[in-house]
């Protein structure tokens, strides 16, 4: 009668053999994630009154869903400290072991803005081992995002056993829709991001060379969507460039680009900043900010090629 109940996630995690404490901090967010599923359809959109380490405005589900997350990443015992985007410090939890353990970087909400016009978000994890949650990308150990969308559903990879998707059916379960996602080399989409009359000119000169190459614009203005649609769509490119007003690009390193390109790197792709790959980059600062192009192989070589011509 029940042969073809689809795999949950906590049978997935221990299936792949994924360590304990690691699977519980994967298996806790995705918990949160109900709560904050519930909170978005039902709950405050308004502003909280605060505002964030960068001086933006929090909105009262930023707040919650930032609380959600960090109690139950708590909860799960194993994580010693984390950082979040909503918070100015470091938070160091007091039931962690003493030794081993994990630290956790994520983006309770990101995309909040969205939310009041009905647009897709999601939250984005970095998990690494120790206590140090200002490690290089490519020391992580695990990295997921919870994409709330039409379906709300939860893509990880663990341990180097692949990219994985799940689907929040029904029951409040996350059941098993899409394993071992693979990036091909090349795709026909894109997502540029920023103003286009703030691009510098060797990124104009990608983007033409795209839409001329017939590549068709897909961009919502949320990066987790975005990157979901490439990753599940089979390739493309994501880009947000440095330009004239934002420098050092706008998406933060610790928060968002670091665990994403460790997950579209696992599926096969890759992630630059146009010079050096995302993972590879020394990261140090919670407001640390990078230019991206990730996604296929061959569009990020463009990219880099484009981007470094004299």
């Amino acid at each position: 009668m029940y042969k073809h109940v689809k795999r949950g996630l906590w049978n997935h995690l221990m299936k792949n053999g994924i360590e304990m404490g690691l699977a519980s901090i994967i298996y806790e967010v995705g918990v949160a994630s109900k709560y904050v599923n519930h909170a978005m359809r039902t709950g405050d959109l308004g502003l909280a009154g605060t505002s964030n380490l960068y001086g933006e405005d929090q909105l009262a589900l930023d707040v919650l869903a930032d609380e959600i997350i960090k109690d139950r990443l708590d909860h799960t015992g194993r994580v010693r400290r984390i950082i979040s985007e909503e918070q100015s410090e470091i938070i160091i939890f007091d039931r962690a072991r003493r030794s081993g353990g994990y630290a956790v970087c994520y983006d309770p909400l990101d995309g909040s803005s969205l939310v009041d016009v009905n647009l897709s978000v999601g939250t984005i994890v970095a998990i690494y081992a120790g206590q140090d949650p200002l490690q290089d990308g490519c020391r992580q150990v695990g990295a997921m995002y919870v994409l709330y969308g039409p379906r709300t559903t939860l893509v990880y990879c663990a341990a180097g056993t692949g990219v994985h998707e799940f689907t929040l059916n029904s029951l409040g379960e996350f059941v098993l829709t899409r394993e071992n996602i693979r990036i091909r080399p090349s795709g026909k989409i894109f997502s540029p991001g920023g103003l286009r009359s703030d691009y510098l000119p060797e990124h104009e000169n990608l983007v033409r060379h795209l839409e001329k190459s017939g590549y068709k614009l897909r961009y919502s203005g949320g990066f987790v969507p975005d990157i979901n649609q490439i990753l599940l769509k089979g390739g493309g490119l994501f880009m947000y460039p440095a330009t004239t007003r934002a420098p050092s690009g706008k998406l933060r390193l610790p928060f968002e680009l670091n665990p994403m390109a460790y997950l579209v790197t696992a599926a096969g792709g890759a992630a630059t900043n146009g010079r050096q790959a995302i993972l590879d980059l020394e990261c140090h600062d919670l407001d640390q900010r990078s230019p991206i192009y990730i996604g296929s192989r061959e569009e990020v070589e463009l990219a880099e090629k484009i981007l470094n011509q004299q």
